[in-house]
């Protein structure tokens, strides 16, 4: 029994721990990179780390002026901004002081019409009404006649 243990052990240990296969790749790829390549990406990566940290402190100032600029020209156009819109109400207000003199213009000749249309029409009605008028006076002047011929007196 102390033999199948023993042999279940090792068949286990052989198929589960993979630990001596790891260890050998672990290995093999340290000889790979750092023997044989002699440190190259190492060295590759602390240039470009030191060009990096150059790149920083030159352009880092740099950007700073810029930004700077850069509000102030912000600050500017926001300042012209303004200006564009106060003159463009400025436009809209004379183009509707315009518009509103056009449509006052406008509203007095059509009241100046109306009112001569009124006055045609009234006199017309009073044209109307002075004939009815005669008529009507002729008409009892008649009956005024026929009745005093018809009168004893």
């Amino acid at each position: 029994m102390d033999k199948i243990t023993k042999d279940v052990g090792d068949i286990q240990s052989r198929l589960l721990d993979h630990r001596p296969v790891i260890n050998a790749e672990i290995r093999y790829f340290v000889r790979e990179f750092e023997e044989k390549r002699g440190y190259r990406e190492s060295r590759l990566l602390e240039n470009l780390n030191k060009m990096v940290q150059e790149a920083n402190e030159k352009i880092q100032p740099e950007n700073l002026d810029v930004n700077k600029q850069m509000s102030d020209v912000i600050v500017r156009l926001q300042a012209a901004n303004h200006m564009a819109e106060r003159v463009q109400q400025r436009e809209q207000q004379a183009q509707q002081s315009t518009e509103l003199q056009a449509n006052m213009e406008r509203l007095k000749v059509e009241w100046a019409d109306f009112l001569k249309e009124q006055q045609r029409l009234k006199e017309e009605v009073d044209e109307e009404h002075a004939k009815a008028v005669g008529q009507l006076s002729a008409q009892y002047s008649e009956k005024k006649k026929d009745l005093a011929k018809m009168s004893p007196f």
